[in-house]
């Protein structure tokens, strides 16, 4: 059975990743800044506490954690995402960077802290978004989020190199629509193909096997644009 960690479990995919890998054995650290929802399952598999990736403390605390409760690391999904939908001119420099710290520097900090516990065959999976891959479709009112997605999706190619020797492996994949909070709020009233349960089973399997047959690679899970 793997060690987990998964960011941003308070609601949707990450929510429904946690009780996945939990009820099918697995141990999983559950992050997020509201742990209420988790703590409500009540899963004996299933630690959770407070954590916010722009947190240098919360940061310090993950790493404090990590040297003493947890060996190692089997799997980190890199799930947690900051969403603005705001017009780039009414955009403030202030409201930018904080996309990035969540979306981009906080998964950089979370990443690099937990890879030393991690074995050759361990694997990172960061959730990126199909509003991130080069050549998609383009939405106004989303260029911190969807620039800040393209942004994790070069980290993981540039990770997969420099640890090719030692692993872990790494990879991205760029979602379309799901039926989640985040979505109802970058596009009102539009209704997605796909469930965060069904997003989320897929997902758990993907980081249990994929690092089989990928290493540094994107993944386009959508049927649907956006």
């Amino acid at each position: 059975m793997a060690n987990v960690i998964i960011t941003g479990t308070s609601r949707g995919i990450g929510f429904e990743l946690a009780r996945l890998f939990a009820t099918n054995g697995h141990k999983v650290l559950a992050l997020s800044r509201n742990t209420a929802p988790i703590d409500k399952l009540n899963h004996k598999n299933i630690t959770a506490f407070s954590f916010d990736l722009s947190s240098v403390k919360d940061i310090q605390i993950l790493q404090d954690f990590l040297a003493t409760k947890w060996s190692a690391v089997d799997i980190l999904i890199n799930n947690a995402g900051k969403l603005l939908n705001k017009p780039f001119l009414e955009t403030t420099s202030k409201e930018f960077e904080s996309v990035y710290k969540v979306n981009v520097y906080g998964v950089a900090d979370i990443t690099r802290i937990v890879i030393p516990k991690m074995p050759k065959n361990g694997h990172v999976v960061t959730i990126s978004s199909m509003g991130g891959v080069q050549g998609s479709m383009k939405f106004p009112g989303l260029s911190a989020y969807s620039s800040s997605k393209g942004a994790v999706i070069t980290l993981t190619e540039l990770w997969a190199e420099e640890f090719k020797e030692t692993g872990p492996s790494f990879n991205a994949l760029a979602l379309g629509a799901v039926q989640t909070e985040m979505l109802e709020k970058a596009f009102p009233g539009y209704k997605a193909p796909t469930t965060a349960v069904q997003m989320a089973t897929y997902i758990k399997e993907f980081a249990l096997s994929g690092n089989k047959l990928y290493n540094g690679k994107l993944l386009q899970v959508s049927n649907s644009t956006p």
